[in-house]
């Protein structure tokens, strides 16, 4: 189980443990977080559930693969090196602490 911290483009914060083995859009998802549409649900089909990661964060995350960096392309302003599609971070104790912020709108 991890805490993550999910912040609205507004600013308001949703703290929320999620199961090992989710998703952190499957987080998002089944904590009612606005902000993260997820369309595909998970698929790496769209952007939808884009975010940007705490910079604290960034390097202790797995790479992006090749499909990731495809469709961030379509994201809504993305950041090279902080957004992160949330459906292809799988959660573990090691993401206890993340911090993720939703951008203004998803595409």
């Amino acid at each position: 189980m991890a805490k993550i911290t999910y912040v609205e483009h507004n600013g308001t914060r949703h703290e929320v443990e999620v199961a090992n083995g989710l998703t952190v859009m499957e987080g998002a998802r089944d904590n009612n977080i606005p902000g993260i549409e997820a369309d595909c649900g998970g698929a790496c089909a769209c952007s939808t559930c884009h975010v940007y990661v705490d910079a604290a964060w960034v390097d202790k995350l797995p790479e992006k693969d090749d499909m990731e960096e495809d469709m961030l392309d379509f994201a809504y302003e993305p950041d090279p090196e902080r957004s992160r599609l949330t459906c292809q971070l799988k959660v573990s104790d090691a993401l206890d602490g993340l911090v993720v912020q939703m951008p203004e709108k998803q595409i």
